[in-house]
């Protein structure tokens, strides 16, 4: 998918981690638990990957249950890794997200050896709701737009305990189409960088795969037999999205999917399994390598073109 989405100030959220990084005992990384692979920033991965990492997979009242399990089991397989899922809004669970950096970093304790967290993540996951459930109070700015949080914060949770809260960021090329799907059906991606009916369409695709009961209880029609048009058709006169001379608004009934998704309100879905995302993940990597390979043949071709002009000695 055609998503490039990188505000400037995204640029200084990479360089404030970096320079941040070598001073953190664990880093935390918040995941919307319906696209954990799409929701986790290689870009954090490349600049925080020789610290111990505590995945969340947040928002998991909205995400398939079954598939919460397995995306745990994945992560928690991985080396210096644990994982978790939770609500935000829930104060009990959210807490446990000290525990587990405390069992991370185990020699990290007392005001001599504070404990020193990272929390970072994709815009609009949910990070600034779970660190004002965790101190009780409004510490950091919340809504449901990408990239409220702009500036990098110091929370203490405990005497020796300090988390440092960064604005979301995503990184600059989005390789794997699904995942570019996913994160703008979830939000996560500033609605002037993506298509919506388009997103809605490869949505659809998913649910209509993965959750067709899901969305006949919630639209009232039969899905059996059709296609990710004519199921947006379908929402398009259930939600009474008609155009002037009574035809269907498909661009409304996009927007009315995009919200019930984002609401939970088809139900509990997580758009992929950790098989699948690997699998995506590998076809970009062979794209990326054969992109590579066309743009250097054509710089090679250029360079031995007749008339181009030797350089001086």
């Amino acid at each position: 998918m055609p998503v490039q989405w990188f505000p400037g100030h995204m640029h200084l959220t990479r360089q404030a981690i970096a320079e941040r990084i070598e001073d953190i005992d664990v880093v935390i990384e918040l995941l919307d638990a319906r696209l954990p692979g799409s929701s986790a920033n290689p870009l954090l991965a490349q600049l925080t990957r020789s610290k111990p990492a505590l995945k969340i997979l947040n928002k998991q009242d909205l995400a398939d249950p079954l598939r919460t399990e397995a995306w745990l089991a994945h992560y928690q397989a991985l080396p210096a890794t644990r994982a978790l899922a939770l609500d935000a809004n829930e104060v009990a669970p959210a807490r446990r997200l000290i525990k587990a950096c405390r069992d991370l970093a185990p020699q990290r304790v007392g005001l001599a050896r504070p404990m020193r967290v990272l929390i970072c993540g994709i815009p609009n996951v949910g990070k600034s709701t779970l660190i004002n459930t965790l101190v009780g109070k409004r510490a950091a700015r919340t809504g449901d737009e990408a990239g409220i949080t702009r500036s990098e914060q110091r929370i203490v949770l405990e005497d020796d305990f300090y988390l440092w809260d960064t604005p979301g960021v995503l990184w600059p090329r989005i390789t794997v189409e699904e995942g570019g799907y996913h994160l703008a059906a979830s939000g996560a991606i500033g609605r002037n960088a993506y298509d919506e009916q388009e997103v809605a369409l490869e949505l659809l695709g998913r649910l209509l795969a993965s959750y067709p009961d899901l969305l006949a209880q919630r639209y009232r029609f039969e899905v059996q037999g059709l296609d990710e048009e004519a199921a947006l058709s379908a929402i398009g006169r259930r939600r009474g999205a008609v155009a002037a001379g009574g035809r269907l608004d498909l661009h409304k009934a996009a927007e009315a999917l995009l919200n019930d998704f984002r609401a939970g309100s088809i139900g509990r879905i997580t758009l992929e399994t950790p098989q699948e995302f690997a699998l995506w993940l590998e076809q970009a990597r062979l794209r990326e390598a054969e992109r590579r390979s066309r743009k250097l043949e054509s710089r090679g071709a250029a360079a031995g073109s007749p008339g181009k002009a030797a350089p001086h000695r």
